[in-house]
């Protein structure tokens, strides 16, 4: 048994708590690589901002869960010797999909997991998060549970159609299982394919696709059923299109690419949404800045010439979310 506390880590408590009362969001970048860490821990301390480091079982099973407990460990030392003397920084399973991997990763020094059971009958999906609730609890664990279906693909996590989370069953879906927070479903969708073209319009003047507007609506009764109580947006990323560009322009194959207009997370991030998660903005970020290079440098084969440049336009990404979007800069401590 690793506790988490010992690596240095924090859960999401008092994170989310300090969130939902100062009207800003948490940012939870999902990685998979040492580039990817060091980029959000960067980000992280130069505006001093507390994070989420998440992986999903996919990204665990790429890394290796002995490899995944020391650079968390590493994560905070590095943070320290950049400088911030108390680093805020969770390691958070993202969509858990069993009781026996929530488990397995509380038991390897993660602060935080998420279960996700909303594909399951409700009642089904309580039971399954109860359960992870009392074993996580019982190590000062934090826990996310799933309310709605969001659409899209992310690793493992795939639903052809969305289904807005019900504001009527969020009182005793909270009560019952003891959640410490909740992923709702009001129109975010995983990967960099949000919406398909017929649900979009197009812009006249740029012919890029222009998504349908979140469901604030569905938020805001879930507010009032639940004040306070720390809610999560999921597939949040915006696809930025000067990145999608880049790849296009040097060999990939993108076309019509939509993610979350900022200005819809923005507003996300005023209310009690707390926790805002982002994955593919980093993937674009990380493949843009690969293909640029490596068709610029055609002799580079050392990996460091290229991912460098990479790791630098994730870091790039990640401060702008942090401080433009998110509005998580400058509240540690």
């Amino acid at each position: 048994m690793v506790n988490y506390k010992d690596l240095g880590l924090v859960n999401t408590r008092e994170m989310f708590k300090k969130a939902v009362a100062g009207g800003y969001a948490i940012p939870a970048f999902n990685f998979n690589t040492m580039e990817q860490m060091q980029a959000i821990v960067q980000a992280a301390v130069e505006t001093k901002s507390p994070v989420i480091m998440q992986v999903s079982k996919g990204a665990r099973n790429y890394a290796n869960a002995t490899i995944l407990r020391y650079m968390a460990e590493g994560a905070v030392a590095y943070a320290k010797e950049l400088g911030c003397a108390h680093p805020e920084i969770v390691l958070h399973l993202d969509h858990g999909d069993s009781f026996e991997l929530c488990k397995d990763c509380i038991d390897m020094g993660f602060s935080s997991v998420m279960i996700d059971g909303s594909s399951l009958p409700y009642e089904d999906n309580i039971a399954l998060t109860k359960k992870v609730v009392e074993y996580a609890h019982q190590y000062d664990v934090t826990v996310e549970a799933e309310l709605g279906v969001l659409a899209g693909v992310e690793d493992e996590v795939q639903a052809e159609e969305s289904h807005y989370t019900k504001p009527e069953e969020v009182i005793d879906f909270a009560t019952r299982t003891g959640c410490d927070s909740l992923a709702i479903s009001i129109g975010t969708s995983h990967g960099a394919y949000k919406f398909k073209p017929e649900q979009c319009t197009r812009d006249p003047k740029t012919g890029r696709l222009v998504p349908p507007p979140l469901a604030f609506d569905v938020l805001h009764e879930i507010e009032k059923k639940l004040p306070g109580f720390p809610i999560v947006l999921h597939g949040s990323s915006s696809v930025p299109q000067d990145e999608v560009d880049t790849i296009n322009k040097f060999g990939g194959n993108l076309p019509d690419a939509v993610g979350i207009p900022e200005e819809q997370l923005r507003e996300a991030a005023k209310s009690a949404v707390c926790k805002i998660n982002i994955d593919s903005d980093s993937r674009l970020a990380m493949t843009a800045a690969i293909r640029q290079h490596l068709a610029e440098h055609p002799d580079h084969f050392d990996p460091r010439q290229y991912l460098k440049p990479a790791r630098e336009n994730m870091k790039k990404m990640y401060i702008h979310k942090i401080v433009n979007v998110l509005g998580s800069d400058g509240k540690l401590g």
